[in-house]
């Protein structure tokens, strides 16, 4: 919403220092009892909504694919990699090639990854692959493996496994997705770029790591991000009274799918 010059060294000091925030506040509970038996509890409180909708399927869906050694190392190390890639490499294209837009972009997915921190600290859930044995999954990464796993020392001191609910990995996914979606000129770059979401979600799903109740919570996590954002770019123009010459109005949903 600024208007002055954007300059790459400070948007990687505002970045990182969110990002550490971000950190700090998501492991906040650790893995302490306390959290243990509320992210169980939350758990079970999404898995009897999902019944009641009929889409507890995520067990049935893992065991599709489990007899696929590599395939499910592929999305294991998907899981732990792709979505960051992703992230990092809008913004960054987003700031050299289109810097009108990136404001607005970073600022949705800075909302977003905000108040999914809220989510974190009082909502944790205990995600499918930690669940007890009956309920039928399993955990990817100890009976399949990966270039990771959640027990190494530095996963381990960085990772909050509670912290599922909403799921980031569909929420940045599909902002990657909206951001490119405008400058797209092909039908084959669309459907793939649709294809990412998607893809996201099924790795999620598989990897045992969420519930599809996370990632409909990410889906309306940046559902709101973005209006909120929208509100406050056009409260801040409305502030200074005139428009940015940098920086053109801010973008509509139905402005996403015009071109």
């Amino acid at each position: 919403m600024s208007t002055g010059k954007l300059h790459w060294w400070a948007e990687v000091l505002t970045i990182a220092a969110f990002y550490g925030i971000y950190s700090l506040i998501r492991d906040i509970h650790g893995s302490n009892t306390n959290a243990l038996a509320q992210a169980t509890t939350n758990a079970d409180r999404l898995i009897d909504l999902e019944r009641h909708l009929g889409v507890f399927q995520e067990a049935w869906l893992q065991h599709l694919v489990l007899g696929n050694h590599a395939f499910v190392s592929f999305w294991d190390d998907y899981y732990a990699s792709v979505h960051f890639l992703a992230v990092a490499g809008m913004l960054i294209w987003l700031f050299f090639a289109q810097p009108q837009r990136y404001r607005f972009w970073r600022n949705v997915i800075a909302v977003c990854t905000a108040m999914a921190l809220i989510g974190f600290a009082f909502f944790p859930v205990l995600p499918p692959r930690l669940l007890p044995s009956s309920y039928g999954f399993v955990d990817t990464l100890k009976v399949v493996g990966g270039l990771w796993n959640f027990s190494s020392g530095a996963v381990n001191d960085v990772s909050n496994q509670y912290a599922a609910m909403p799921s980031l990995h569909t929420a940045w996914s599909t902002w990657v997705a909206l951001a490119l979606w405008p400058s797209l000129r092909h039908w084959w770059s669309k459907v793939a770029t649709l294809l990412y979401p998607l893809a996201t979600i099924f790795c999620i799903v598989i990897t045992g790591n969420h519930y599809f109740a996370d990632a409909a919570g990410g889906l309306l996590f940046l559902g709101v991000a973005y209006m909120l954002t929208r509100a406050g770019h056009s409260l801040w123009r409305q502030h200074v009274g005139q428009l940015d010459p940098a920086e053109p109005p801010t973008p509509r949903v139905d402005a996403l799918v015009d071109h």
